[in-house]
């Protein structure tokens, strides 16, 4: 590996290890906020609607909490709002615009107006026509990364939020915060439910 890759590798790994704590402690602010009383701090109200019904699409509750019941798109307003550079904010706003004017177009109304058969219709649509993420290792993409589009991105997001949320974290995934003894070498149906540690 060159030594120039390899210093950069580890620069952007210790920059997510230091903001992760920062990010974090914004997931537990919104945790605690009444959706009643919740005001974007970046989005618009339109915006915000549209970003929540994107999330609970993607995310929708069933057995389990849906993404609007760990308030996910409050992270997600605060998250552009607090940690995205300008250039960035802008970016996000404009592609979200972007994919509600497609929306409109193809369905003829709003993501957040359409029906749940509708809505369906449309992430099939945008789940065809995204890029993929490469295979990664330590959190970095292995080979060149080509641009993978608002919707795979938004989606990625949007998960990542979700698994992040304390309420996932410790009542759906399995959460033992002083785990025991290592146990290097047993077959994976003996595991079980995936570990939020």
């Amino acid at each position: 590996m060159d030594r120039r890759k390899a210093l950069k590798s580890a620069g952007v790994l210790a920059g997510a290890s230091l903001a992760m704590p920062s990010l974090l402690s914004m997931l537990q602010a919104c945790k605690d906020t009444p959706r009643l009383e919740w005001q974007p701090l970046f989005f618009t109200e339109s915006e915000a609607r549209l970003v929540g019904a994107l999330a609970d699409a993607i995310l929708p509750r069933t057995d389990t909490p849906g993404a609007l019941d760990v308030k996910v798109d409050l992270f997600i307003d605060t998250l552009v709002a607090r940690a995205y550079p300008p250039q960035g904010q802008e970016g996000f706003r404009a592609e979200l615009a972007r994919f509600e004017a497609d929306c409109r177009e193809s369905q003829g109304a709003g993501f957040a107006d359409l029906d749940e058969e509708a809505r369906r219709e449309v992430l099939s649509q945008a789940e065809q026509e995204a890029g993929t993420f490469n295979r990664g290792v330590w959190g970095t993409a292995v080979g060149e990364q080509k641009p993978v589009g608002f919707y795979r991105s938004f989606k990625s997001l949007a998960i990542w939020a979700y698994f992040s949320s304390e309420e996932i974290g410790e009542n759906i995934l399995s959460y033992d915060p002083i785990p025991g003894a290592y146990h290097g070498c047993i077959p994976l149906s003996e595991v079980g439910n995936r570990w939020s540690l």
